[in-house]
């Protein structure tokens, strides 16, 4: 059953020596991300899920000890899901970028409490199939945890990757109500041929987390809802 979620973004920017001389511009992002950590350590769970979008390479399960690293963004850092439970480094495949970045977050708040999988989405993912694969998380006996990775729209400014639409202030304010007070409803009615116009990257693990919170009677704490760089930026808990 699910017992707790945390919903954080995934830009690489997160990791500040990605950012370098940006940096601060995400210390209150990175604030709340452990701020939503510190609220899955304290739902004590038998296991944590990371769920993030994923290129085709990427999707599906990640073992614990999965090798992600930030050289293809210029700098030599290497990270494990989960490396604190974990043995050796799982072999194979690296960590998609996303789920990088969850790693980084865990490794940074020195995770331990549980042990840890990842699970790579890919945008073209139909809504009832991330909301099945919510259920099937949702639904084992032991205690889940979810860290959900995701952005929500490309095109809030004209220097945005998806440069500028008019529609994304109003489509990413929708997710954050959404994601703040816990509405399974509303995340599972996102629209998602608009969420691939606006470059949403967070749309179906959103949806996975919707389905595996079905019948969890969670609630939401918003923390931190903005779009630095011209992409939008949630971060909420729910317990």
């Amino acid at each position: 059953m699910l017992v707790a979620a945390a919903v954080c973004p995934c830009p690489p920017l997160l990791v500040p020596e990605v950012a370098a001389g940006a940096a601060p511009e995400l210390d209150a992002a990175r604030a709340a991300c452990t701020d939503a950590l510190g609220v899955l350590a304290a739902s004590r769970p038998d296991r944590l899920v990371v769920v993030g979008p994923a290129e085709e390479g990427g999707r599906g399960p990640h073992p614990e000890g999965t090798r992600g690293s930030f050289r293809g963004f210029g700098v030599d850092l290497d990270v494990h899901l989960g490396a604190g439970n974990a043995g050796p480094a799982a072999p194979g495949r690296e960590l998609p970028a996303a789920l990088a970045v969850a790693a980084w977050l865990l490794e940074r708040t020195g995770w331990s409490q549980a042990p840890v999988e990842g699970l790579g989405v890919g945008e073209p993912l139909a809504a009832e199939r991330c909301i099945e694969a919510g259920r099937d998380i949702g639904g084992r006996p032991e205690r889940v945890a979810l860290l959900v990775m995701g952005d929500a729209s490309a095109c809030r400014t004209l220097k945005a990757p998806g440069y500028l639409d008019d529609r994304a202030p109003g489509f990413d304010a929708d997710v954050a109500r959404a994601l703040g007070t816990a509405d399974v409803a509303a995340l599972k009615a996102l629209d998602a041929d608009l969420a691939y116009e606006l470059k949403v990257s967070g749309r179906a693990p959103w949806q996975v987390l919707a389905g595996a919170a079905e019948n969890a009677g969670l609630a939401g704490t918003p923390l931190y809802d903005d779009a630095p760089y011209g992409v939008g930026y949630v971060v909420a808990a729910w317990s």
